[in-house]
């Protein structure tokens, strides 16, 4: 009969199935292409492996010994096995448990008592709880819910370290060329000086312009090893991403050889539920908490637990075989129904239906952010584009400005200082369009990450 009302009972349950949250997205991306441009069929950029949206050799290698030695990957891969191994006991719920034990009871009674010195059991026993209200199928249920976060956790974690190694190798990048263009208005600061020293010597000079020029190439002498100095960092900082101690960096290309392919579709932002890590993760934890909160409301009702228990038992153990004499079995059903603990299964219940609610929301939170992100990257990479125009044409003119100054002082047109500005000026043009044109590739690198990309 017990088993007949626990398979009429089964099917009950009083956990709250979970429902995916109502999110209404935009149609597109703030700062996107047109949608006429091209369809919501098109491959987006998040689908894209990475060694297919970095062209760069060297920086493909670079990825892919950071996915293999990172340690903060493996140890998110060690929280997935964790949680496998969690979600393996919890699938056996259903199957009673088996113990099989001996004992042995020696006892020394009053003069008064029952004179019973020893006794000997050897004994199975086998207990089963009904799963009547669902709490095995909850815990079940957050199981997987938390194998399948850690799962997603580990995604997101590639995609960021993916994203960091990219950003770090395009800024190692920019720094090369920054101490290029160094040494090369080094040399030319040097030459400008060796031709004040000149007219100095001639006569045409005072001793204020040959100190102006030197303070002048002192200047960008003390900017080589400072370049040289984040150099050697950012190539530590690469390593340790990589999981090996620190040391140098290989790299082919140089910055302005990388081309930027920046028109690709960014997709719809309903995609980010199954592109964005982070998002499906935080789903994962609204998933487990109703499974929580299902398994914490099922202990507010009545369990159902069967045992059953059979061996053999003697004053000696020599009589364990005298069977069917020392042969014993014992089966009960218990039926245990909460009444009074001072609250604690309610509150706890409440405080499970608090944890539901707050998952949800930080559900929500993430997805807005990851809107955000993309559209902030959207907006970034096409200013920067803007800018990188501009400040192209701006380093054209400015090496047109050095050569015409060079030709002006040496026909005794233009003074000394408007030649220093005009190298000065170069310099720091041409520095700041190697750092525009390191933006540029890192505000494509992001809006790959932010819409997912990196962990195919």
């Amino acid at each position: 009969m017990l088993l007949l009302v626990c398979a009429s009972l089964a099917a009950c349950g009083v956990a709250r199935e979970y429902r995916q949250p109502d999110i209404k997205f935009p149609a597109a991306y703030r700062g996107a292409v047109p949608a006429g441009s091209w369809s919501q069929a098109d491959s987006a950029i998040a689908l894209m492996p990475s060694n297919s949206f970095f062209a760069d050799a060297s920086l493909r290698l670079l990825i892919d010994s950071a996915v293999v030695n990172n340690i903060d990957l493996q140890v998110a891969l060690k929280n997935i096995d964790y949680a496998r191994q969690t979600l393996n006991q919890e699938r056996l719920g259903n199957l009673p448990s088996l113990n099989i034990g001996v004992k042995g009871t020696l006892s020394n009674p009053s003069d008064k008592g029952v004179k019973t010195a020893e006794q000997y059991t050897a004994s199975a026993t086998a207990s089963w709880e009904a799963d009547i209200w669902g709490k095995i199928r909850s815990r079940k249920k957050s199981a997987l819910a938390s194998y399948l976060k850690t799962e997603e956790a580990a995604r997101a974690i590639r995609t960021r370290l993916v994203a960091d190694v990219a950003n770090g190798y395009y800024t190692l990048l920019m720094l090369d060329t920054q101490l290029d263009m160094s040494h090369k208005n080094l040399a030319l600061a040097d030459t400008t000086l060796q031709m004040i020293r000149l007219q100095y010597n001639a006569g045409q000079l005072n001793s204020l312009a040959v100190q102006q020029q030197e303070a002048a190439k002192l200047s960008i002498a003390q900017s080589i090893p400072m370049i040289e100095q984040k150099i050697s960092a950012q190539e530590n900082a690469l390593s340790i991403l990589c999981g090996r101690m620190p040391g140098a960096i290989s790299r082919e290309k140089a910055l302005f050889s990388l081309k930027v392919v920046d028109d690709l579709p960014a997709g719809i932002p309903a995609a980010l539920l199954q592109n964005r890590p982070d998002v499906r993760a935080a789903e994962m934890a609204v998933r487990a908490a109703y499974a929580d909160a299902g398994e914490v409301k099922a202990t507010l009702y009545p369990s159902l637990t069967l045992t059953a228990e059979g061996g053999v038992n003697a004053l000696r153990t020599s009589d364990w075989f005298t069977t069917p004499g020392s042969l014993f079995s014992l089966v009960q059903g218990v039926v245990l129904q909460p009444v009074f603990q001072r609250g604690q299964l309610k509150a706890k219940y409440i405080q499970s239906t608090i944890k539901r609610d707050q998952s949800e929301l930080a559900f929500r939170q993430s997805v807005l952010k990851a809107v955000s992100e993309v559209s902030d990257a959207l907006v970034q990479l096409d200013k920067v584009k803007s800018q990188e125009v501009i400040a192209a044409e701006r380093v054209v003119t400015l090496q047109k400005a050095v050569a015409n100054s060079g030709m002006l002082f040496r026909s005794g047109m233009a003074t000394y200082l408007e030649v220093i500005v005009a190298q000065t000026n170069a310099l720091q043009a041409e520095l700041t369009l190697a750092d525009i044109r390191r933006q540029h590739l890192t505000a494509m690198t992001e809006l790959y990450r932010s819409l997912g990309g990196g962990w195919r």
